[in-house]
């Protein structure tokens, strides 16, 4: 793994990141393809993203939050990709993390669908419990789901054809 950060997103195609991949770390890399997606998503909206691109934004958005914040933070901040983010990790590999992020949503405790605004609902209540049940998912999170960029690189690389930048 190269250690020269990427200064981010400029315009590049799907297949340039791709072949920096070799000159700079791999986390760049993918923080990079987050905010060409995001870009993508400011001009075309985000019922233009593929599956692939999604599961991009869902695994950075919780592996930022949850490293941050946690998992109470990641339910507060990026309800928009809770929905997607147990499959998102499935299509990485990232069973672990997967099986973490299942047992949290399961502590929100929301009854019917999983949706943005039920997430939103849930975690606008006070609920001492969940949060001590989340804090101790945070600790299993950092002892246990390593880190998922080179899962999501590789992810990336072998569904380049629906990850379409610019």
């Amino acid at each position: 793994m190269a250690n020269q950060w990427l200064e981010g997103y400029s315009g590049h195609t799907t297949d340039q990141l791709i072949g920096l991949a070799s000159h700079f770390r791999t986390d760049s890399i993918v923080l990079a393809f987050e905010q060409g997606i995001t870009a993508k998503i400011e001009r075309l909206g985000q019922e233009r993203l593929s599956s692939a691109e999604r599961v991009v934004l869902a695994v950075e958005a919780l592996e930022r939050e949850v490293n941050s914040e946690g998992y109470a933070g990641l339910f507060a901040t990026q309800q928009v990709h809770v929905p997607n983010l147990v499959g998102a990790l499935t299509a990485i590999g990232a069973d672990t993390a997967a099986d973490l992020t299942r047992s949290a949503i399961n502590v929100l405790g929301i009854d019917g669908s999983l949706t943005a605004a039920a997430v939103a609902a849930a975690v606008a209540q006070h609920d001492a419990e969940r949060d001590r049940a989340l804090n101790g998912l945070d600790v299993s999170y950092y002892a246990s789901a390593g880190d998922l960029a080179p899962r999501l690189l590789e992810y990336i690389k072998a569904n380049r054809a629906q990850i379409v930048l610019p």
